[in-house]
């Protein structure tokens, strides 16, 4: 195949490839309590969102606690914005969680409290963009959609095109490989998006590659050409030390641990190394709705009674 070229080639043997990765997944996928046999799609969508940029081990012990203490969208809808964003705690990016807050209202409204089942309907609901509906709507609902996040462009981009890396975004060529190795079955699609997925999360890794242990490595474009290293651009990671996402993070913690207002001396001694840094951030966490300020220069988690 050509390399980028985002179709499959003729003699890609793509019912050996699901044989082999759906085989491997039914001996080696990881027991996540999202999987288990009658996780309610609520619980699906919830899952969905907190794994997006977050390690799995982060993410249970969160998921536990929020499907035990909203099990249904309505439990979610009837509490305080903040509620969300204290019970989010340290995974990151919290404005996740007045997302799902948001999209948890709107089911209250306009879906008589329940999780949509199609792609259209999916995409309305504040914050859910088009893989989180489309791994809802496959993993919850079984409908035959292609799941396409970043460890599924890895192994598709290493198997089919022969590349070491995917695209920097993702690109329509890059869906349309995905959907044309989509079982044709429904029950074998959904079970594909969740094998491939797991082969990229715990095998075809991005930095070490565990190839001895691919079920696919001798069928691989990638491996058969001799692993060929990418000549792309390589992307950089950002430190997290001193970072806007690490002050933001820090104002945050102040807010969730104390159940009352705090004052803006408290937010000062929670980041004090830079008051300029510490102000914009500040004004930012108020601007994307994380933080509600009130009068006396004190401030709160949004929607807590004062």
């Amino acid at each position: 195949m050509t390399p980028g070229g985002g179709a499959v080639a003729p003699e890609t043997p793509i019912p050996l490839l699901h044989e082999r990765i759906l085989d491997w997944y039914a001996q080696e996928a990881r027991a996540l309590p999202w999987r288990e046999p009658g996780t309610s799609p609520w619980g699906v969508l919830v899952s969905e969102v907190m794994l997006q940029q977050t390690p799995v081990a982060r993410v249970e012990p969160v998921w536990r606690e929020w499907t035990s203490r909203w099990p249904t969208p309505g439990a979610l809808a009837a509490s305080a914005p903040g509620d969300a964003v204290r019970a989010w705690g340290r995974l990151g990016y919290p404005r996740r969680a007045l997302r799902l807050h948001a999209a948890a209202t709107a089911m209250v409204d306009q879906h008589q409290g329940n999780v949509p089942e199609t792609m259209a309907e999916l995409l309305r609901l504040p914050g859910v963009g088009s893989y989180t509906a489309a791994a809802v709507s496959a993993f919850a609902f079984g409908r035959r959609v292609a799941v396409v996040d970043t460890n599924v462009r890895r192994v598709l981009a290493r198997v089919a095109d022969g590349d070491e890396r995917a695209a920097p975004t993702l690109t329509r060529a890059e869906m349309d490989l995905a959907e044309a190795f989509l079982p044709e079955s429904r029950s074998d699609a959904r079970g594909w998006n969740a094998a491939v997925m797991e082969v990229g999360a715990l095998v075809c890794l991005a930095r070490s590659p565990q190839c001895p242990r691919c079920p696919v490595r001798d069928l691989c474009a990638w491996q058969l050409a001799g692993r060929p290293a990418h000549q792309g651009p390589v992307r950089r990671s950002q430190s997290w030390n001193g970072t806007d996402r690490q002050c933001r993070g820090a104002i945050l913690a102040v807010l969730r641990a104390c159940e009352r207002p705090v004052t803006a001396d408290e937010v000062a001694a929670a980041w004090s190394a830079d008051e300029a840094q510490r102000d914009r951030c500040l004004h930012s966490l108020v601007m994307d709705g994380l933080v509600e300020p009130l009068p006396d220069r004190r401030f709160q988690l949004p929607g807590h009674q004062r």
